[in-house]
């Protein structure tokens, strides 16, 4: 890109910490940069508040907001809000004050896009944060050794915080309901973009699911924008706690028959010794690029200045 290029069109997918992570690098890169968000949480304060109100969880298109929030005093401040959460027992103890404000704003809004807009306009959020589906989403999976009185046998567990709570290998993942609205906004940004980008994430409950909705499917498999897979860093204790990076991979494929990547980013603490990573990635269409992107404490998170710089290489920027 020369100096005269406007910036790339990035779209992110993904939830959670996972979905920050890359939000948090993308912006040092780009303004033109959208987050399309799972909706399937049903814990803590989401959950309640799903629960009590016909309404998208707001969890984690929250913290894609504070994400995406400026990066001066005012933006810093504005991202701490949205972050915190009332404290004690009571009605509103847990619950988050960003997920309220978001939550009362759908209340006098017909569409939850228009509403999550105005957040991003008071906030001065930089980029745009979308949901997956226009309709919440429950997650189902079957888990093998989930009951004890059956080790070897798949049981059914329901729910996002069930899934990432059960012990137990997950053997199929599936979405309720199976084909639900996509947000058309959503697919306009992907046919729209350069740079599409996935993970990390939690596997199962914030990588996966945006593969399982048809119509989201369909645009990532026909975008012409470059298609970017980021590895987690380690197996997560919850969902994924033995897989290996190449097995990360072999799941996504077995989930979205048909997708194609581009380029597979993994830190070399997650790639070594794992003699099928560039094999499997070869076998998605991607070249493996192999970089460290962990924060220097050793610890589980990745660092968003060598991300950013990781992904700059690959877009060419």
């Amino acid at each position: 890109m020369n100096a005269f290029s406007p910036p790339p069109k990035v779209v992110a997918f993904g939830g959670g910490h996972g979905l920050a992570a890359s939000l948090t690098a993308l912006r040092q890169l780009t303004h033109r940069l959208t987050a399309v968000v799972t909706v399937a949480d049903d814990g803590g304060s989401s959950g309640r508040l799903r629960q009590e109100f016909p309404i998208l969880p707001p969890g984690d298109l929250r913290m894609a907001l504070a994400a995406l929030c400026g990066d001066d005093a005012v933006g810093r401040a504005w991202a701490e809000v949205l972050q915190s959460r009332f404290p004690g027992e009571g009605p509103l103890g847990g619950h988050s004050i960003g997920n309220l404000l978001i939550a009362g704003l759908w209340q006098q809004l017909d569409d939850p896009v228009d509403g999550l807009d105005m957040v991003g306009q008071m906030l001065h959020v930089e980029g745009r944060v979308l949901p997956m589906a226009a309709v919440p989403l429950v997650i189902e999976a079957d888990v093998i050794g989930a009951d004890p009185d059956r080790p070897d046998e798949p049981s059914l567990v329901v729910g996002q915080e069930a899934v990432a709570l059960a012990t137990g290998e997950i053997a199929d993942v599936r979405l309720l309901p199976s084909d639900p609205p996509a947000v058309r906004e959503a697919i306009a940004a992907i046919m729209a973009a350069d740079h599409l980008v996935l993970g990390p994430g939690s596997w199962y409950s914030s990588v996966l699911p945006h593969l399982l909705v048809p119509e989201l499917r369909e645009a990532l498999l026909v975008s012409p924008a470059q298609r970017i897979l980021t590895m987690n860093l380690a197996p997560t204790e919850d969902e994924t706690p033995s897989y290996t990076a190449s097995r990360h991979l072999e799941v996504l494929a077995q989930h979205a028959p048909g997708l194609r990547l581009d380029v597979v980013v993994a830190d070399p603490s997650f790639a070594a010794g794992d003699p099928h990573l560039a094999t499997w990635a070869a076998a998605l269409g991607a070249r493996l690029v192999v970089a460290p992107v962990r924060v220097r404490d050793g610890s589980a998170r990745h660092d968003p200045y060598l991300l950013a710089s990781v992904y700059a290489g690959i877009m060419g920027l």
